[in-house]
C-alpha cells in the first residue's frame, strides 16, 4: 500500500504530527521500532523527573494530570503517552525499525525489519536517544571500570558503596548525582562551573522565554533568554543541593587510567564507574541513502522541511527543527506546522 504520509518514530514528535494529521484526509502511518508505546521514556532512568509541571508538559490536545506544581515522573510520562495514543487511536504498527529511506521519483521507499513501504512524504521523529555521545578520552581501554552513558543508567542500587564520577553540569549531571550519592562516593566532572537555575525557573518559563526570543527575532530585536543548559531546581536536586551535593566539581579529565581518572597536572581519582552525561546526537542513519546528511550529522532545513529533497520533514530534533521542538510542550508547534506544509505539499 502507498501512504501519503509515513512517520519514522512512536514517541512525543511521532505523537504529536500525527494529532493533526489525522484532522486532514491524508492516508497516514506511523512506523515505531519499540515493542510498546512510550517512546525513548521507556529506557530512562527510574527516578528521572520533568523540569516543567504537569500543565505545561503536555502534548497538543490532552493535558498531562497534576496540574501546575507537580513534576511528573518517568512513569507518569510514559503512562501519560500510552493514553494519548490509545485516546486517538493512531494507526501504528510495532516493533518495526526502519532501516533505510530512498527515493525514486516522487516516491519515498522504506526499507524495514517489516518489509518495504512506500509513501508520497516521510517525516523522520526518531530523535537522538538512541545514539548517545561520549567523548573519546584516551585510556578508556585501560580503565578497569564501568564506562556508561546517561541514556544506559536506571537506578542506583547497581553503584551501591562505589565510588562513581558523572560527567556533565547540565540537568542530567545534576539529576543523577542526587539519584546516586545516597549510595555511593560521587565526584562531579564538569567542562565549566554548573550553573542553577532561580528555584521559581522552570521549564515553563524556560519555553515561555524561548517563544518571546522567536518573536523578537521576527521582529529584528534583541531578546536573551535563560539556557536550558542551566540546572532546573527540580524537587530532587533541591534536596541534593541541601544536602551539599552539589559544593564540589572537578574540571574536564584528561585520561584514564586503570584504577580511574586522570589530569594532566598530575592529580588522579579513583572511580568504579564513570557516567557520562555528555548528550546525544540525531539517529538519521536511516535516512543516509539520500545522500543528504551534513557531516556534523544534521540535515539543512527551514522550519522541518528539509530544503534539499522535496517531501521530507524532520520533527523533533532540538533548536535545529524548531525552538524547544524536542520537549513535549514545545513539539506540538513544530508539528502543526509541519502538517501544514504537508498538506499543501500533497495537493
Amino acid at each position: 500500500m502507498e501512504y501519503d504520509v509515513i512517520i519514522i518514530g512512536g514517541g512525543q514528535s511521532a505523537l504529536a504530527v500525527a494529532y493533526y494529521l489525522r484532522r486532514t484526509s491524508l492516508r497516514y502511518l506511523l512506523l515505531d521500532s519499540e515493542a510498546r508505546p512510550g517512546g525513548a521514556w521507556q529506557h530512562a532512568w527510574h527516578s528521572l523527573s520533568l523540569f516543567s509541571p504537569a500543565q505545561w508538559s503536555s502534548l497538543p490536545g490532552i493535558f498531562m494530570p497534576g496540574g501546575q506544581q507537580h513534576y511528573p515522573s518517568r512513569d507518569e510520562t510514559i503512562h501519560y503517552l500510552q493514553e494519548y495514543e490509545n485516546r486517538y487511536q493512531f494507526p501504528v504498527q510495532r516493533p518495526v525499525k526502519v532501516l533505510s529511506v530512498e527515493k525514486e521519483g516522487n516516491i519515498y521507499l522504506l526499507q524495514t525489519s517489516a518489509g518495504s513501504y512506500r509513501a508520497r512524504a516521510v517525516v523522520s521523529a526518531t530523535g537522538s536517544f538512541a545514539n548517545p555521545y561520549i567523548p573519546d578520552i584516551p585510556g578508556k581501554d585501560l580503565f578497569l571500570g564501568n564506562i556508561l552513558h546517561s541514556s544506559q543508567y536506571r537506578e542506583p542500587g547497581a553503584f551501591s558503596g562505589q565510588r562513581v564520577a558523572i560527567v556533565g553540569e547540565g540537568n542530567s549531571g545534576a539529576q543523577l548525582l542526587a539519584d546516586i550519592s545516597p549510595v555511593a562516593d560521587t565526584l562531579w566532572i564538569t567542562r565549566q562551573a554548573p550553573e542553577f537555575l532561580p528555584d521559581h525557573i522552570d521549564g515553563k518559563y524556560l519555553f515561555d522565554a524561548a517563544t518571546m526570543q522567536y518573536e523578537a527575532m521576527q521582529q529584528g530585536k534583541d531578546f536573551q533568554r535563560p539556557s536550558l543548559g542551566h540546572i532546573v531546581m527540580v524537587p530532587s536536586v533541591k534536596t541534593a543541593r541541601a544536602n551539599g551535593v552539589y559544593q564540589h566539581y572537578l574540571p574536564s579529565f584528561d585520561y584514564f587510567y586503570p584504577e580511574g581518572i586522570g589530569w594532566k597536572d598530575g592529580k588522579k581519582e579513583t572511580a568504579d564507574a564513570v557516567i557520562f552525561c555528555t548528550g546525544f546526537r540525531p539517529v538519521l542513519e536511516h535516512l543516509r541513502p539520500l545522500g543528504i546528511i551534513h557531516p556534523n550529522g544534521r540535515i539543512e532545513t527551514k522550519g522541518t522541511r528539509a530544503t534539499t529533497i522535496a517531501g521530507l520533514w524532520l520533527v523533533g530534533y532540538g533548536q535545529w527543527t524548531g525552538f524547544a521542538s524536542a520537549t513535549l510542550i514545545g513539539v506540538g508547534r513544530t508539528a502543526r506546522q509541519t502538517v501544514d506544509e504537508l498538506n499543501n505539499y500533497l495537493q
